[in-house]
């Protein structure tokens, strides 16, 4: 009974969601855009919780700024801002990209996902945009916790020289991650990295241009979970 109401609400969440909110250029687009922004993207929570954390020197995690935090960011002298929520059609990233532009700072889109293990391209795409970002840089995805908190992992091994156990640090519940939900497939991606690395090491970008298989990787968090949460 659970579930069916959940998932209820949330396809009629999603439905709402998809019903406006891609229009910032006249005045009544814009009013419909800020409380699709607010109500429908949680940006009212955004504005007091950050999920903001320095992960090495220049390097900064968060949930999606609002445009005052992008200012504050900004005066700080971030210079760069890595969306890993990818481009959109909606109000949080006409948004963001109109902020970005007013205050100065490039923003990349890199986009990951949150409850599926994405293509090796896209990972990569993102390294990429981690190596090439003027410092000081801060990349984001919607909460701050499990596509920044496995792009924060990756940094860490590849930029950084952490462990896998270290960068895992990146991925719990000080940032809200919850491994127990589908976002654990960003857990389980370090997990297969990490069974790979006691057969023979290979660092972690590697591992993910010549041998990872989102597909395979996919598959096997699904059949570890309960037929009704992988639906």
């Amino acid at each position: 009974m659970l579930t069916r109401l959940y998932h209820w609400f949330d396809r009629t969440e999603r439905t709402m969601r998809r019903s406006f909110g891609r229009d910032i250029s006249t005045p009544a687009g814009r009013r419909a855009a800020w409380w699709h922004y607010q109500v429908l993207d949680h940006a009212f929570l955004r504005t007091v919780w950050t999920n903001f954390f320095e992960i090495a020197p220049g390097v900064y995690r968060s949930n999606q700024p609002t445009h005052a935090r992008l200012r504050r960011y900004r005066d700080m002298g971030i210079r760069t801002v890595i969306n890993l929520r990818g481009p959109g059609r909606y109000a949080h990233y006409l948004f963001e990209r109109e902020s970005c532009t007013a205050l100065g700072l490039t923003m990349v889109d890199a986009e990951l996902r949150a409850r599926h293990a994405v293509p090796a391209a896209r990972i990569l795409e993102m390294l990429e945009a981690m190596r090439a970002a003027e410092r000081p840089f801060l990349f984001h995805c919607k909460s701050g916790a499990d596509r920044a908190g496995f792009a924060a992992a990756a940094y860490l091994m590849v930029f950084e020289g952490r462990s896998v156990a270290e960068a895992r640090k990146q991925l719990g519940l000080r940032y809200i991650h919850l491994k127990s939900t589908k976002t654990g497939v960003q857990d389980y991606i370090l997990d297969v990295y990490e069974a790979r690395q006691a057969r023979g090491a290979i660092d972690f970008e590697a591992w993910i241009a010549e041998e990872y298989d989102n597909r395979a990787i996919q598959a096997g968090f699904d059949a570890r979970r309960p037929a009704h949460e992988v639906a």
